[in-house]
């Protein structure tokens, strides 16, 4: 017996580290089950993330052969919790299915990316339940139908990209709720209406490429101290852009070309700050006179009103710009002479 004695401390002592080892939660495991069950086998190429995928292995323990990619997990905080999965971020290898609502049991989600894919149906409202979400990226997919509201309770998203899908529908009223977004991107889909009141910690806004309708409203952008970014090209946007719009405190970019807006309200920037650097109103309907308050913000260097239906001269300010590096009249009814400093050398403007 005494011989056996080493075998059996090995033996117990292995059973040991077994029984405090983690594993991931089962009902992670089961979501992931659900949706890989999602996605036709036939577009799962034997190189892919997916390919990979055996759950005859534990997601979360080491591996050398299985889940060797598009997972991340948490570390346990003691010997005996489960391991939970905190990032879904699958290549881009052609997989085409429905994105399975059992995917929200994920609970300990940080991201979900599924870019570049063929992912299509709805966009499962069910997704509302991932509370630690921070960035969602289901772009260059084929999804469908609206927007979920429920979306709203995603109060620690930080980044969603839903673009160059086929959603379509309105923006919902409840997108003010995402309180931590920073970045939305929408573009590239068939959404209709007008935007409804924005994130107020938002950088960067792209909807471009849709077919949004009405004016820009004062309340949808209200309390967007931190906006840089605003891109709403390719839309079918109406009315005044009035004044208030460009003196947003932080804005440098801004594209709005290709829309219906009519006229153009500028106002000097207070105190002449702002950090305004490019606009583009091309391919709109404006009339009236090309607006000469531009010139009063100090760092912009690039500026497109080409294709309108703006009347009179080049205001001469325009030549004594020395930031303004591009400009583009060109399309308009524009007339007298351009303003001598431009053949002079005396500018360093190009464009058209």
């Amino acid at each position: 017996m005494s011989s056996l004695s080493p075998f059996i401390f090995l033996l117990c002592f292995f059973q040991s580290l077994v029984s405090i080892q983690s594993f991931t939660l089962a009902s992670d495991i089961a979501a992931l089950q659900a949706f890989k069950a999602s996605i036709k086998p036939t577009t799962i190429p034997s190189y892919s993330c997916l390919a990979s995928w055996n759950f005859t292995t534990d997601p979360c323990s080491p591996h050398v052969t299985h889940f060797i990619c598009g997972l991340s997990c948490s570390t346990p905080t003691t010997p005996k919790s489960p391991s939970r999965i905190t990032q879904l971020t699958l290549d881009p290898a052609g997989y085409s299915g429905t994105l399975s609502p059992l995917v929200s049991k994920l609970a300990q989600l940080v991201t979900l990316d599924l870019f570049d894919n063929n992912f299509y149906g709805p966009i499962p409202p069910s997704l509302s339940s991932l509370y630690n979400l921070q960035t969602l990226s289901l772009r260059s997919n084929s999804f469908t139908g609206s927007v979920p509201p429920s979306i709203a309770y995603l109060k620690s998203l930080q980044s969603l990209d839903l673009s160059h899908n086929s959603l379509s529908g309105s923006l919902p009223n409840t997108m003010s709720s995402l309180t931590s977004l920073r970045r939305l991107d929408m573009s590239f889909n068939k959404l209709t209406g007008s935007l409804p009141k924005l994130p107020v910690n938002l950088i960067e806004l792209a909807v471009k490429s849709n077919s949004l309708s009405g004016s820009l409203y004062e309340a949808s952008f209200a309390g967007l101290t931190q906006l840089e970014v605003v891109e709403l090209s390719e839309n079918s946007l109406t009315g005044t852009l009035q004044s208030w719009f460009f003196l947003l405190p932080s804005l440098q970019q801004v594209d709005l070309a290709n829309n219906s807006f009519t006229l153009v309200d500028i106002w000097k920037p207070t105190n002449s700050q702002s950090d305004l650097v490019a606009v583009d109103l091309g391919s709109n309907k404006i009339e009236g006179t090309l607006p000469v308050n531009f010139y009063a913000y100090p760092l912009l260097s690039s500026l497109t009103l080409s294709y309108n239906r703006l009347r009179g001269p080049i205001p001469w300010q325009y030549s004594k710009k020395e930031t303004l590096k591009r400009l583009f009249l060109e399309g308009n009814f524009l007339n007298g002479s351009p303003p001598k400093e431009w053949f002079a050398g005396e500018t360093a403007v190009t464009g058209a």
